[in-house]
């Protein structure tokens, strides 16, 4: 089964913490990545730019609407993904809690509802 690892954090402490980013947590990153790619369970994964790069789009009554800037004001944001392959939700939770931003962050897994695409 695919599970998403969506990775949030505050983008104004994850500023802060930018030397650790390109740097420590970089190669922490690095190595996991590597991991799960070894093991066969990494399908596709990438760090997204800051939120302030975002734009929203919402239809409503026929008109579509652009809005810069994220859907929702929250206290963290999406800032990457990797999208997995596991047994069963266990398995996606272990490597979940590898992921390097999960000690500062959070990690959200949702597994993936596969469509028939024929």
């Amino acid at each position: 089964m695919q599970y998403l690892l969506m990775i949030y954090e505050n983008e104004a402490e994850a500023e802060k913490l930018e030397t650790r980013i390109n740097g420590e947590m970089m190669k922490e990153y690095e190595v996991f990545t590597r991991g799960i790619v070894e093991s066969g369970a990494f399908k596709a994964g990438d760090r997204l730019r800051p939120v302030a790069t975002a734009t929203t789009v919402r239809v409503r009554d026929g008109k579509t609407l652009v809005t810069d800037g994220p859907f929702a004001e929250t206290r963290e944001q999406l800032g990457g993904y990797y999208l997995i392959e596991a047994k069963d939700l266990d398995a996606a939770l272990e490597i979940a809690a590898r992921i390097p931003s999960a000690r500062h962050g959070s990690v959200e897994v949702r597994p993936i509802w596969m469509l028939d695409h024929r």
